[in-house]
């Protein structure tokens, strides 16, 4: 099972779409591999500059609507090959939602009161997040402190995750 836990990057934007998470003229690469350097390069956010914030981070907190845009896996696939198997935001397009779970990734989401919250108390600072999916809650440490945040998982994608996603499931359940 993948690790869901590490420094957060913080996006302070809604409708971050597939084409920012990973642009489309980089869709004919053979391997998730060749993704690694183009994550995020399209996306433009006010001081965001990917060499400089994604390394060292696993985690993204962001706004609504993650992930809109195009079906296809390459999104969540950039962000398991630079190490970020965690996204939080206080909501996910649908199919972006699935295909990280399909990959054995998790896609929190959280009210817009507590992401607001989140991004007030924390953005800008050296925080880390970790995913407990036996207690379904999320543990933000900062400065000696710690802070637990309770989201809900179904079954099916709890599962997802568990194999490792939706081939290793199916390899093991068919």
């Amino acid at each position: 099972m993948k690790e869901f836990k590490g420094q957060v990057l913080f996006l302070d934007r809604s409708d971050i779409n597939t084409d920012e998470i990973i642009p489309a003229r980089y869709l004919t690469e053979l391997t998730k591999e060749n993704l690694r350097p183009f994550l995020l390069e399209d996306l433009k956010i006010d001081g965001f500059i990917p060499a400089r914030d994604i390394p060292g981070k696993s985690v993204i907190i962001s706004r609504a609507n993650f992930g809109s845009g195009s079906s296809r896996e390459h999104a969540p696939w950039a962000l398991e090959v630079n190490g970020i198997h965690l996204v939080i935001a206080e909501s996910f397009a649908r199919i972006f939602r699935q295909n990280m779970y399909n990959c054995g990734m998790i896609a929190v989401e959280l009210s817009g009161d507590t992401i607001d919250r989140m991004f007030k108390q924390f953005s800008g600072k050296q925080i880390t997040v970790e995913a407990d999916l036996n207690n379904l809650q999320l543990i933000i440490r900062y400065g000696g402190e710690e802070e637990r945040v309770f989201f809900t998982l179904n079954d099916f994608d709890r599962a997802l995750i568990q194999y490792g996603g939706w081939v290793e499931y199916a390899d093991e359940r068919y």
